[in-house]
């Protein structure tokens, strides 16, 4: 289908720092038939637009779609999920009283086997493609399985629901049942050379989705399949997404696997591993990071490496709280992921209010005092960073997404809010939800409501490079 040039109008809502959010009202967003924002007008309604702005751009006002936010909805941009299992989405809420090693032996590893029936998996990654875009994710960072072809269907379903994605093929050599292994690191490193390949011939420019380098976590991968990833990383110049320190017990597996002897690296932090084996790079995405040291946090902003923040994983398998604070902090970009599994929710709306209610209960300093545990509070402004600005950086696509600028791409959400009418009801038009608003509220307290109470049922449109890609029915 063939895409026209657009012209939005309404009120545009986006962070313009980490802690301030701006507020664009009665503005106009143009958007090309590439995807792009060509340009932005405030103080500007559709006449005024079509005499003057439309014009200035060369554009034939009768052929242009116009889009408009009703009173009680605005635009913001799509969300980005930094870190999700696509493999794992039937398990979503089931996860018992496990522990992170348990819970990949009881529930995680039979699923992700399984998804080497073609047709099976079909159903589950057509699923959360439309779960994650229905409630705003414009762009994920996913985790297939081991199988070749189950994580190529999963790029190609991305590719043709239009959706942004980084699909890795899952690395994993040790640790892990029999049937669920790979059965050497050269016989890993083909099989993820032959889904690189395939999702470059399906998307060769990366417009959409990219081929990312998957070690699972050091735990289930042994050195030298982790060095020939690093140097796999080193060759292509491709992202790399993986775990680290997200339980303690982990972290002493971790410690014990990979002594000081085998890496030749200074010490055997779980950080220290992934640098000595390449894999610790500015295009790394380290899942987690809840109990990284100082030496540690310092060593991966030192390389570039980002963090993905999964409160609601790291709540549910009773991980801990990752000092979100503490990283941003010392420099280390973030962002946040569902985490599905692990995670409950496929809304990164939910993980952004985690996340905020989350850093309420940590603790700094390492007497246990609470030391500036105030300034440990995420706002509502930097919660909504994290979902769209800082997951841009994440992903490598800083500059692409996550705002509305000139030169950005228009992935974006409409969202409507409940306008409470005096009968205490919503108008006809509009949908019943957990967001009301009364009128008397303003802008930044309207967001905050729909941040708390927010759900899929407020997102009415979504859009990816210009294209639509959900409408609530």
């Amino acid at each position: 289908m063939e895409l026209r040039n657009k012209l939005f109008l309404g009120t545009f809502v986006h962070s313009k720092a980490l802690d301030e959010l701006e507020y664009l009202h009665n503005a106009a967003v143009c958007v090309d038939t590439t995807g792009t924002i060509v340009a932005v007008e405030v103080d500007c309604d559709e006449p005024r637009a079509r005499e003057i702005v439309l014009p200035g751009l060369g554009w034939d006002g009768a052929e242009v779609e116009v889009v408009k936010a009703k009173e009680g909805q605005f635009f913001f941009p799509g969300f980005i999920d930094t870190h999700l299992h696509a493999s794992q989405y039937p398990n979503i809420g089931i996860f018992g009283k496990s522990t992170l090693l348990d819970w990949l032996n009881t529930y995680t590893f039979p699923l992700e086997a399984s998804l080497a029936d073609p047709a099976k998996a079909r159903r589950v990654y057509t699923r959360v493609i439309r779960k994650t875009l229905s409630h705003g994710t414009t762009c994920a960072a996913y985790y297939a399985t081991i199988d070749v072809p189950s994580t190529n269907l999963l790029a190609d379903l991305c590719l043709s629901h239009g959706q942004r994605a980084l699909v890795g093929r899952v690395c994993m050599d040790q640790l892990s049942p029999d049937y669920y292994r790979d059965a050497s690191p050269d016989a890993s490193l083909a099989d993820t050379r032959a889904s690189i390949a395939h999702i470059l011939t399906a998307d060769p420019t990366m417009s959409l989705v990219r081929p990312i380098i998957t070690p699972r976590f050091a735990p289930a991968c042994s050195l030298p399949l982790m060095r020939q990833l690093g140097a796999l990383a080193h060759e292509t110049s491709l992202p790399i997404q993986t775990h680290i320190s997200e339980n303690k017990s982990e972290i002493a597996l971790v410690q014990s696997l990979f002594p000081r002897s085998a890496t030749g690296a200074p010490d055997n932090s779980y950080a220290t591993v992934y640098d000595a084996a390449g894999l610790l790079t500015d295009k790394t995405i380290l899942a987690h990071a809840v109990h990284l040291t100082e030496a540690e946090a310092d060593l991966v902003r030192a390389r570039g490496a980002k963090v993905s923040h999964c409160p609601c994983s790291n709540s549910a398998i009773t991980s801990g709280a990752a000092r979100v604070r503490w990283l941003l902090d010392r420099g280390i970009g973030c962002g946040l992921g569902t985490d599905m599994s692990g995670g409950y929710s496929p809304s990164v709306l939910e993980a952004a209010r985690q996340a905020a209610l989350v850093s309420r209960h940590v603790v700094l300093g390492a007497d246990g005092r609470g030391e500036g545990e105030e300034r440990e509070k995420l706002s509502v402004e930097e919660v909504l960073f994290l979902a769209t600005r800082g997951g841009a950086e994440v992903v490598g696509l800083e500059g692409r997404v996550g705002g509305f600028g000139v030169g950005l791409e228009w992935d974006a959400q409409l969202v409507g809010l409940g306008l409470v009418g005096e009968d205490g009801e919503v108008g006809p038009e509009e949908e019943e939800g957990d967001v009301d608003v009364f009128g008397w509220e303003s802008w930044p307290e309207r967001v905050a409501k729909w941040l708390y109470n927010g759900d899929d049922r407020n997102t009415k449109r979504v859009w990816v490079k210009g294209r639509l890609v959900h409408q609530r029915k």
